[in-house]
């Protein structure tokens, strides 16, 4: 596979090294900017355009959303079992090695930093407010990652970005699967948990449809998804999500 210019510091071999590390392989350590000094600002506009870069500066965004989320319900002391607190740390630690992948492979084409973004602290609140709410919100986030990667990646026309796509995508679909598992929820996502209805479902992007299969989302879907949540404050448009 021909790489370009600006990923030739690492290899075939190195981006399934990054996709599927290990538990445990990523420090939880920084977060985006968030609201804790109560200012009203909104921060960076998130711009994504319809191309590669694009994509993947948008799939960039929802790792960091996650690596986020997932150190601050740590920090809460919601999560009290020992081992539903494991899970998430390791969770948690996959979705750093994701940011840190991502960062690696856009390399200077990354449009934002991690410091860019801004958090609304009310949003954060509500959903860190106990445990069930905490792994509920993760269930949506990492359901939406799902739907996400396999709705923007359609679009990718690098192999080499397509790789590091695929290969966070099916560790996403395994965390959803588990967070789900401890909620005692089905292990695959039933049409009432779904963000989008049939109705509103792009059909080229959905050929298929049933339990056996997973719904493509488009970017624009997911950022109405993102912004149901009420945690990020920073603007977002560009011809992707338009």
């Amino acid at each position: 596979m021909k790489m370009k210019k600006n990923l030739s510091f690492t290899s075939r071999r190195s981006l399934l090294k990054w996709g599927l590390l290990s538990v445990g392989a990523a420090a939880l350590t920084t977060l985006p900017e968030r609201v804790t000094a109560r200012t009203n600002e909104y921060g960076k506009t998130l711009t994504f355009n319809a191309d590669d870069i694009g994509i993947l500066n948008f799939a960039l965004l929802l790792e960091e959303l996650e690596a986020a989320f997932y150190l601050l319900v740590l920090k809460s002391g919601k999560i009290t079992d020992p081992k539903e607190y494991d899970y998430i740390k390791a969770i948690g630690s996959h979705e750093a090695t994701h940011v840190k992948f991502l960062r690696e492979v856009l390399g200077k084409n990354a449009t934002f930093k991690t410091k860019n973004l801004k958090f609304n602290k009310a949003g954060l609140d509500a959903v860190l407010t106990d445990r069930d709410t905490i792994l509920n919100t993760a269930v949506a986030l990492e359901d939406t990652g799902v739907h996400a990667y396999n709705g923007a990646g359609t679009s990718l026309k690098d192999p080499t970005y397509l790789l590091a796509a695929g290969s966070i995508v099916s560790i996403e679909a395994r965390h959803t699967a588990g967070v789900r598992a401890l909620l005692k929820r089905p292990a695959t996502e039933p049409d009432s948990d779904r963000a989008v209805n049939d109705a509103d479902l792009v059909p080229e992007l959905n050929p298929f449809k049933g339990r056996a299969y997973d719904e493509l989302y488009t970017p624009k879907q997911i950022i109405a998804i993102v912004g149901s949540l009420n945690i990020l404050k920073n603007p977002i448009n560009g011809a992707l999500v338009a």
